[in-house]
């Protein structure tokens, strides 16, 4: 074989193993980073998602089991 189809076919394989092993090292910290997250679950019970209201005036929809539990009744709004 020519030398310098030799010295490209070199290179390439080269590129390509060490593209495989950036991509091997990027899936690796990702594990780890889903590894700490996990032992860590007091950062994701901090987050609490605000009402979302029912209707356009920001009242919340109620039904009867709601109103006999005592529970807020249309008029509540969110703001």
């Amino acid at each position: 074989m020519h030398p310098e189809m030799l010295r490209e076919l070199t290179a390439q394989r080269g590129r390509e193993m060490r593209a495989r092993a950036h991509q091997a090292n990027v899936a690796r910290m990702a594990i780890r980073i889903g590894r700490r997250r996990r032992s860590r679950p007091d950062e994701a019970d901090a987050f609490v998602l605000p009402a979302i209201p029912d209707y356009v005036d920001g009242s919340f929809r109620t039904t009867p089991a709601d109103e006999a539990a005592g529970r807020a009744p249309a008029t509540h709004h969110a703001a």
